[in-house]
């Protein structure tokens, strides 16, 4: 589940807290950075979790107005939401009850919450065409948790407030996390019940080692990667850059330089998108110039062995010189003719 572009944020959280913290220690920092991505993994089977717990208190919803219909002649209410074969499915999953009973934090602390969610559920358009609807397949139910997810789930700041009440590391995480949740909904096979194995915690032992790598990388050469933004920066004074842009771009240049299986532009993309996000508003288009700046003196100097895509100033370049020799070549072919 944990992903390169969560990786990332959280080297850029952990480097930039490094040169913050006054004792510096590698060893802690990088016990720090895998805490760090074991809690994203933990919001992942919390987050499942709630779709249980919204389930169970439709249940308990379900069977107080059944009781109040038999009791006042009613039409009964219906019962297919509390049935929803995916999350019935999910309340059974071996894996995410493992997880759920080892937690010391659980939905129930939050009912008022759940129960909110509910609310919003029952009041949706979503929720309505589905109780309407005569499709009663897997399918079906499964659709239905995805876009409640979407709709209700995400982007939700009462979820949000009460997330980063219970942990200081998922503050950052859910908008990454949300997209695994969603994943894992799609994926889910009623052939394998209870059995369904969720997303695993890294894809590979490649990617926790990315991690260490590059936390490990960023932090060794800091002072020849600061030496490269230096001498890139030419009448930019180095040292009136924000800090944090500095720390970006020392850890694009760790990536750039140590692992040849990326390319560069994916490099640069991602920091670029980090720096816009964690930075000043004018940073990501200073640090997409730096890096490409960086990016090309290394491969000449041969730092760097991996090919460079044109830059989009020099491909406009490339362009205009290749217009003006067709415009020359056809000029010289009517001057012929003439």
């Amino acid at each position: 589940m944990i992903n390169r572009e969560l990786i990332r944020i959280k080297v850029v959280q952990l480097t930039y807290g490094y040169y913050q913290n006054g004792s510096r220690n590698m060893d802690t920092a990088e016990k720090e950075l895998l805490l760090s991505l074991s809690k994203a993994y933990d919001l992942y089977n919390f987050l499942l979790g709630l779709i249980v717990a919204v389930t169970q208190e439709e249940r308990r919803r379900f069977d107080i107005l059944q009781r109040k219909a038999k009791r006042e002649e009613l039409q009964m209410p219906s019962d297919r939401f509390i049935n929803n074969k995916f999350a019935l499915q999910l309340e059974d999953n071996n894996q995410l009850n493992a997880f759920l009973s080892n937690q010391s934090y659980r939905w129930d602390d939050d009912i008022e919450l759940v129960r909110k969610i509910c609310n919003d559920i029952e009041e949706s358009d979503v929720f309505k065409d589905y109780i309407l609807s005569d499709d009663t397949s897997y399918d079906a139910d499964r659709e239905l948790w995805r876009k409640l997810y979407r709709h209700i789930i995400e982007n939700n700041e009462l979820i949000d407030a009460c997330l980063e009440d219970k942990s200081i590391y998922w503050n950052d995480d859910k908008e990454i996390v949300d997209t695994f949740v969603v994943k894992t909904i799609k994926r889910f096979d009623p052939a394998k019940g209870a059995d369904q194995e969720l997303l695993p915690e890294f894809k590979d032992d490649e990617d926790r080692k990315f991690a260490i790598d590059l936390f490990r990388a960023t932090i060794i050469n800091a002072e020849v990667y600061q030496g490269y933004m230096s001498q890139a920066s030419r009448n930019w004074d180095f040292s009136r850059l924000a800090y944090m842009d500095v720390v970006i771009m020392q850890i694009a240049i760790a990536e750039m330089v140590n692992f040849p299986n990326i390319p560069i532009n994916v490099s640069i993309n991602e920091y670029v998108n980090l720096a816009k996000l964690y930075s000043t508003p004018r940073s990501g288009g200073y640090i997409n110039g730096m890096l490409d700046s960086i990016a090309r003196h290394l491969i000449e100097v041969g730092k760097l062995l991996k090919p460079m895509p044109e830059s989009q100033q020099r491909r406009k370049y490339n362009r205009t010189i290749e217009a003006k020799r067709s415009f020359r070549s056809v000029a010289n072919e009517k001057h012929d003719d003439n």
